[in-house]
């Protein structure tokens, strides 16, 4: 088996072997796509968008979520509030995802530093990091719509209309 322990990752072989054994051999063995050189940059992107499409779709998800003005494209890593493209740091990017994953859900302080840092750390990151995120999704970022606080135990985002 190929993916190891994170079966959510979807893998896509690039190999210069195009015999059809070795082909058949790497898709048994647990990849979602095979590619043979050459190919184009295009070709490759489009392979890996459908790949993580797929697994979105396995996964039960939406490629793309939409609350409102937000909308989070999760193949592409594009948010959008309205028309106007968010660009978002990594960390405020898997912090929305997460949040995304579980859209309408409370989650704790816990279990989003443990989901955004791999170890418990001081709440305080999690809540700067809520803040900046706020600050550019939110038109009022006082009055939240889209991040919620529930109050002594985390975070939640609206549901998806």
């Amino acid at each position: 088996m190929i993916r190891g322990r994170n079966e959510s990752v979807p893998i896509v072989v690039l190999s210069s072997r195009g015999d059809e054994a070795g082909k058949v051999q790497a898709l048994d063995l647990g990849a979602d796509d095979y590619l043979t050189k050459p190919f184009g940059m295009d070709e490759l992107l489009a392979r890996l968008r459908a790949a993580l499409r797929h697994q979105l779709q396995v996964q039960g998800e939406r490629p793309v979520f939409r609350s409102g003005d937000l909308s989070v494209d999760l193949v592409r890593r594009i948010v959008k509030v309205g028309d106007r493209e968010i660009k978002l740091s990594p960390k405020e990017y898997d912090l929305l995802r997460v949040l995304v994953q579980h859209a309408g859900k409370v989650l704790t302080h816990r279990f989003l530093l443990k989901e955004l840092w791999d170890e418990l750390t001081d709440a305080q990151y999690l809540r700067v990091y809520v803040r900046q995120l706020r600050q550019k999704i939110e038109a009022d970022p006082e009055r939240p719509q889209f991040v919620l606080t529930e109050t002594g135990i985390g975070y939640r985002l609206r549901a998806a209309d």
